[in-house]
C-alpha cells in the first residue's frame, strides 16, 4: 500500500475546520500506514472469506424513530402517543438544547408518518413541549400531570415547589457560567455540554485550540472537585443507568446539532457469526461462554490473557505494539488457541511478546461488530470535526456512556493497558502519539465496512482517528465520569416519579428489618426510628460489618470515607472482616435509586441535596 506521507490536506476538508486538531505536517503518520499494511497482510494470509457487515441505510424518518426509541421516547409518536406519565416527567427535566434536539426528531417523524398516511395519532411538536400554566401564569405544581411541564419560552424552566431544586434552565445556566471562574482546562460537569456550546456560540467567545503534535501539548484537562461526590460509570443502579443512557443520547445529539456535525446512528444488518471459539465471536457470546468458566467475568478471558502475556516479559521492549509478529506464525497461534485455550492445553511459552501483541490487535479487528459498535463508530470518528478539544472530550465522555457494558468494560481494560505501555516510553519508545497511531487502524478501520469508512478522505480520516485515539488514552479517567448535570436530571426524574414513593418506603422497611435482625441476633439495642434521629444527624447502617448501625453527626468537613473508616474501626469476631477498599458508603432512595459514594463526598452537602436517602455501607457490586 503506497501512501505519499507528505501530501497535504485537501482544501476545505473537514479536518481543516477543526481548530483543535494537530497539524498533519507535524504528525508522523508512518506508524499508522505501516499498521494498516500489516493488517492487510494479515488478512491476505487468511484465506477464510468473512461475510462483510452490511450497514442498513434507512430513510431519515426511520432513523429518527429509532433515535426516539433509543432515548426512551417512543410513545411520543404512534399509537401510544401521549400515554406515558413517565415520559412527560422525563421531558420536563430537559434543557433548552436537549428539548430542541427532541423537537427536531419528533418533527421529522411526524412529517414522515404523514407522508406514509399512517393511521396513528400524530402529535404536533409544539404540543409536546407546551407549558401548562395556572391561572396566574406560573408553572403548575405537578397536580395536573397530563401535560408536559416544559417551557415554550426557551428561557424559562420548571422549578418544583417541593423537595430539592434541580433547575436546569438557560437563565440559571448563563448565570452560573458567568459566575464560575473560567479555565480552559476545567471540565464543567454541572451544566449541559450542549448548553455550554450554545452559550459559547451566542457570545462568540469560543477559543480555538491550535497545537502541534507533541504529547506534552495536550491540555491538562481536570474535573473540579464536587462536594456532593463524583459519579463514575458503575456507581449507579441499573434503573438509574437506563435514565443516564437516554439523557446521554439526547445530550450528545444536542451537542452535535449545536456544533453543526451530523449525528446518525448506524444499524447493521444481522449476519451469521461464529457461535463459539475466540476470534470472530460476538463479544456478548464470548462473555457468556467465559462466564461458565469464570462466573462474573466482564472481560473476555482471551483478552485478559493476551494482555498478561505481553506484560509478563516486560513493557520496556522497544517497538512494543508497533513491530508485528510474523503473519504466518500469528495465524498458526490463532488456530491453536481456538483448539486448546479452553481446554487449558495451550503452551503459552511458544508465544513471543510481539506475537501476543499482534493477537491482541487481531482479536479487536476480528470482532463481528466493532468494539466501538456499529451504532456509534461514525460518531466516534466524527469527534475529530468538533471545534475545540474540550468539546471533543465532552463528546467522547457521552459516547463512552452510550456503549454497551461489555464493550465499555473491554475498552476500559484496553485503554488502561495502553497507558501502562506509554508509562515505559523511555525504554520502549512508544509515546502516546506512537501508540495512538498503531491502535487507531485496529479500532476505526473496521473491516466489515469495506473501504467506505476512509475512501473519501483517507489521509484526513487517518489523522483524525489517531487524534481521537490519543484523547481516549490520555483522558480515559475523565471518560468514565457521569456528568453531574445528567445525575441531577436523573434525581429530578426520580423526585417527580409517582411510583418512587412506594419504592422508597419498601427500601426503608427492608433496611430497617436487616439492621433489626442483626442487632437482635447480637443482643444489641434496636435501631431508633427516624423520628428519634436529631436534626443534623444521619443513621448509617452496615449489615455486613460488626457495628451494624451508627448515628453520625454531620459536620462541614465529614466525608464518606471518614464514615466507612469509623465503622471499620469497630471490630469483633462474629462478622467477616472487610478491608477499606472492599466496602463503600451508599446513598439509597430519596431522589436516587442507589449511588456508590466516592470517599471525598462531603456528607452534609449531599444530605442537603437528598435528605430522604438511606445511608448504607456494603461491598460494591461487581
Amino acid at each position: 500500500m503506497n501512501h505519499d506521507h507528505s501530501k497535504k490536506i485537501p482544501d476545505g476538508a473537514s479536518f481543516d475546520r477543526s481548530g483543535s486538531q494537530d497539524s498533519l505536517d507535524e504528525l508522523s503518520m508512518d506508524d499508522y500506514w505501516k499498521e494498516l499494511e500489516n493488517i492487510q497482510e494479515t488478512r491476505g494470509n487468511n484465506h477464510e472469506e468473512r461475510v462483510a457487515l452490511v450497514v442498513k441505510e434507512p430513510d431519515e424518518g426511520e432513523l429518527e424513530e429509532e433515535w426516539l426509541k433509543e432515548a426512551g421516547l417512543s410513545n411520543l409518536f404512534g399509537e401510544s402517543s401521549g400515554d406515558s406519565l413517565e415520559s412527560m416527567v422525563f421531558l420536563s427535566t430537559l434543557t433548552r438544547t436537549q428539548k430542541a434536539a427532541v423537537e427536531k426528531r419528533v418533527e421529522t417523524v411526524t412529517q414522515t408518518m404523514r407522508k406514509r398516511n399512517k393511521q396513528h395519532q400524530i402529535p404536533d411538536v409544539r404540543d409536546i413541549f407546551r407549558l401548562q400554566n395556572d391561572a396566574k401564569g406560573k408553572v403548575c405544581d405537578g397536580s395536573e400531570p397530563s401535560t408536559v411541564r416544559t417551557s415554550e419560552n426557551k428561557n424559562e424552566t420548571h422549578d418544583g415547589t417541593k423537595g430539592p431544586k434541580f433547575s436546569l434552565g438557560t437563565d440559571e445556566q448563563k448565570s452560573l457560567l458567568e459566575d464560575m471562574p473560567s479555565s480552559d482546562t476545567d471540565i464543567n460537569l454541572e451544566i449541559s455540554f450542549s448548553e455550554q456550546a450554545a452559550n459559547l456560540k451566542e457570545s462568540s467567545a469560543g477559543k480555538i485550540y491550535i497545537a502541534g503534535g507533541g504529547d506534552t501539548l495536550l491540555p491538562n484537562f481536570r474535573l473540579p472537585k464536587d462536594k456532593t461526590g463524583t459519579t463514575k460509570i458503575g456507581d449507579l443502579a441499573p434503573q438509574d443507568m437506563k435514565k443516564v443512557y437516554s439523557l446521554a443520547l439526547i445530550e450528545l445529539t444536542a451537542l452535535y446539532d449545536i456544533l453543526g456535525t451530523e449525528f446518525k446512528q448506524q444499524k447493521a444488518v444481522k449476519i451469521k457469526t461464529k457461535d463459539s471459539g475466540l476470534f470472530g465471536v460476538p463479544l456478548s457470546l464470548l462473555l457468556e461462554q467465559d462466564q461458565k468458566k469464570v462466573p462474573g467475568t466482564k472481560i473476555p478471558l482471551i483478552f485478559q490473557k493476551l494482555i498478561a502475556q505481553i506484560e509478563e516479559t516486560t513493557l520496556e521492549t522497544e517497538g512494543l505494539l508497533r513491530i508485528p509478529g510474523v503473519a504466518t506464525r500469528v495465524k498458526g497461534l490463532c488456530q491453536e488457541l481456538e483448539a486448546k485455550f479452553y481446554e487449558g492445553t495451550f503452551n503459552w511459552e511458544n508465544v513471543k511478546q510481539h506475537d501476543a501483541a499482534s493477537l491482541l490487535k487481531l482479536f479487536i479487528r476480528e470482532l463481528p461488530q466493532p468494539l466501538l459498535t456499529v451504532e456509534y463508530l461514525k460518531a466516534f470518528q466524527d469527534v475529530q470535526n468538533l471545534p475545540t478539544r474540550k468539546q471533543q472530550l465532552q463528546a467522547l465522555n457521552l459516547l463512552v456512556i452510550l456503549l454497551p457494558e461489555a464493550n465499555r468494560d473491554t475498552l476500559k481494560v484496553l485503554l488502561e493497558f495502553l497507558q501502562r505501555v506509554i508509562d515505559h516510553r523511555d525504554k520502549n519508545k512508544m509515546t502516546l502519539k506512537n501508540v495512538a497511531m498503531v491502535m487507531a487502524p485496529n479500532l476505526f478501520t473496521f473491516h466489515g465496512f469495506g473501504s467506505k469508512t476512509i475512501e473519501q478522505s483517507e489521509f484526513v480520516m487517518a489523522a483524525g482517528t489517531a487524534n481521537v485515539m490519543r484523547f481516549m488514552i490520555q483522558y480515559q479517567k475523565l471518560l468514565w465520569t457521569i456528568p453531574k448535570f445528567i445525575v441531577n436530571q436523573v434525581r429530578k426524574q426520580n423526585a417527580e416519579n409517582p411510583k418512587k414513593e412506594k419504592k422508597d418506603k419498601a427500601m426503608k422497611k427492608l433496611l430497617k428489618k436487616m439492621a433489626y435482625d442483626r442487632e437482635k441476633h447480637e443482643k444489641q439495642e434496636k435501631t431508633p426510628n427516624d423520628t428519634d434521629v436529631p436534626q443534623g444527624v444521619i443513621r448509617v447502617q452496615a449489615p455486613h460489618l460488626s457495628k451494624v448501625s451508627m448515628a453520625i453527626q454531620l459536620t462541614e468537613e465529614l466525608k464518606a470515607g471518614d464514615i466507612v473508616a469509623r465503622f471499620l474501626s469497630q471490630k469483633s469476631g462474629n462478622v467477616q472482616t472487610l478491608k477499606k477498599e472492599e466496602v463503600f458508603l451508599y446513598e439509597i432512595g430519596g431522589n436516587i435509586g442507589e449511588r456508590c459514594l466516592d470517599d471525598d463526598t462531603y456528607m452534609k452537602d449531599l444530605y442537603q441535596l437528598n435528605p430522604n436517602a438511606e445511608w448504607v455501607i456494603k461491598p460494591k457490586q461487581s
